[in-house]
C-alpha cells in the first residue's frame, strides 16, 4: 500500500500510473516531459537508447518499478531484446552496446551519483566514440529526470504489478503511442 491514500485500487494503478492518477494535473507535465525525452523524434538516439539510459539510471537507484517498466521498454525497441538490456544492467563495460552509447551511458551512471560526478574526462571520452553535445545533453537529462521519477515512485511507496508481464503489455502501448498517446 502506498504511503498515501491513491483514492483507487493500487494494483490496478501500481506505480507511477496511481500516482499520475492521483494528481492529473502533474502527470500532464510528467507525461510530457516522458514522451519528449524517452519517445518523441530525436535525430540520433533510438527510443530504445533512451529507454535504456533510463532503465539503466533506475536501475542504479534500485526503483523496481521503473527499472522493470523502462527495461521492458526498452527491449521492445533494441534488436537486443531483453537480453541486451540484462547485460547493461549486469555489466556495461561488457555489454553489447556501441562505444558511443556506453559513454552516454557511463555519463548517466555519473549522474545518478551526483551531477557533479559528470567529469570533462567523461564527456571527453564520450566525444570521442562519437557523441554529439544533443546526445550527452540528453543523457544528462534523462538520468536527472529520472533520478526523479525513482524518487517519486520509491518516496510514496508505490506497489509494484502482480503480473510482471504488465510491463511488456505497457511496452507496446508506450512503444505504439508514447507517453501521452498511452496515458
Amino acid at each position: 500500500m502506498a504511503h498515501i491514500d491513491l483514492g483507487l485500487d493500487e494494483a490496478e494503478y501500481p506505480g507511477i500510473t496511481g500516482l499520475m492518477r492521483y494528481r492529473p494535473e502533474t502527470a500532464v507535465a510528467l507525461n510530457a516531459l516522458a514522451e519528449a525525452l524517452l519517445h518523441a523524434p530525436h535525430p540520433t538516439l533510438t527510443a530504445g537508447e533512451r529507454e535504456l539510459i533510463a532503465a539503466y539510471v533506475s536501475g542504479l537507484n534500485d526503483c523496481n518499478f521503473c527499472c522493470s517498466s523502462h527495461s521492458a521498454f526498452a527491449a521492445a525497441q533494441l534488436d537486443g531484446g531483453m537480453p541486451l538490456v540484462r547485460q547493461v544492467r549486469a555489466d556495461l563495460d561488457a555489454a553489447e552496446v556501441s562505444p558511443k552509447l556506453r559513454g552516454l551511458l557511463r555519463i548517466a551512471g555519473a549522474v545518478q551519483e551526483s551531477g557533479q560526478k559528470v567529469s570533462a574526462e567523461l564527456v571527453d571520452a564520450a566525444r570521442a566514440e562519437g557523441a554529439t553535445d544533443l546526445e550527452i545533453h540528453d543523457a544528462v537529462l534523462i538520468a536527472g529526470a529520472f533520478c526523479m521519477f525513482n524518487r517519486y515512485v520509491d518516496g510514496l511507496g508505490t506497489r509494484l504489478p502482480e503480473d510482471p508481464v504488465a510491463y511488456e503489455e505497457t511496452a507496446q502501448r508506450i512503444k505504439i503511442g508514447g507517453y501521452v498517446g498511452s496515458a
